[in-house]
């Protein structure tokens, strides 16, 4: 499972025309399912995400998680994110899982993550619009 994270002052989503998912301070994930992912690693990314610490603290360092900083996690499906782009000029996406797997694994990570953070979401699937505004700016790929 592979997720792009960005510390954001604000993001939302939208799916025709309408705001699907908004937050304020937190982060925006996109998340990919590869083929071999589970839920066990559905979990352990998820860990990784809520505790990894990108917010700052009281003296400017990265070392507070979402959790400290009670931020918002806005998830949006990025199944590209698992393209094979080593070959050629067109990616492959023969590591992506298949439609089912991946919406399923979505589904318990954003059911699994609310437990622990607010949580907005983008819709499987969709073609959504992704707006931000990254903070710092700081991003990081994560893998599980």
């Amino acid at each position: 499972m592979l997720g792009l994270i960005q510390r954001v002052s604000h993001a939302s989503v939208v799916i025709n025309d309408q705001v699907h998912g908004e937050i304020g301070p937190g982060l925006l994930l996109l998340l990919g399912v590869q083929r071999e992912d589970t839920l066990a690693r559905a979990e352990k990314l998820l860990s990784k995400i809520v505790n990894y610490r990108v917010f700052n603290d009281e003296k400017g360092h990265m070392n507070l998680s979402l959790i400290d900083v009670k931020g918002s996690l806005l998830i949006v499906s990025q199944f590209t994110l698992a393209a094979d782009t080593h070959k050629g000029l067109r990616p492959s996406f023969s590591s992506a899982a298949p439609p089912k797997l991946a919406e399923s694994l979505y589904n318990d990570f954003v059911e699994s993550a609310r437990q622990f953070v607010p949580v907005e979401t983008g819709q499987f699937g969709a073609d959504m619009k992704v707006s931000l505004t990254n903070d710092g700016p700081v991003t990081f790929q994560l893998n599980s």
